[in-house]
């Protein structure tokens, strides 16, 4: 029978806090706050995970742009055919549709278990897990 490794205590003192990322300095208010919100989870370094990162950022921040523009504008706008979708309404759904494949991409749709990076391939709930 295998000898089960031994518990050690750690002082938090001794622990090395972790130092996060800053974010791109061409990403907005909306960009900035999903990489930090982001980072503070999952602590992503490696330079292709990052990437990603910045464009679903960027991608945020037009999310952002386009929503207050149709705000503003209404859903509905018209035109000289009659009363149409903005314009804006399939650019805005297509863009959070790219962000939250590309997070599921990255393995970020899988909750957090507080450690350091991203999460492996194969993690998260599956159907056999609880039988």
């Amino acid at each position: 029978m295998a000898k089960k490794p031994s518990l050690t205590l750690v002082d938090p003192r001794q622990i090395t806090p972790v130092t996060l990322v800053a974010p791109p300095s061409n990403v907005g208010k909306a960009g900035r706050t999903l990489w930090q919100s982001v980072m503070n989870e999952y602590d992503i370094r490696d330079a292709g995970g990052q990437q990603m990162l910045q464009q679903i950022c960027e991608a945020a921040d037009r999310v952002h742009e386009f929503s207050a523009i149709i705000k503003r504008d209404g859903p509905v706008v018209r035109t000289k055919m009659g009363p149409r979708d903005h314009p804006l309404l399939k650019h805005e759904q297509a863009a959070r549709s790219f962000i939250v494949r590309s997070l599921g991409r990255l393995g970020l749709d899988v909750e957090p278990l507080k450690a350091v990076g991203r999460p492996a391939s194969g993690l998260g709930w599956t159907p056999d897990a609880d039988q």
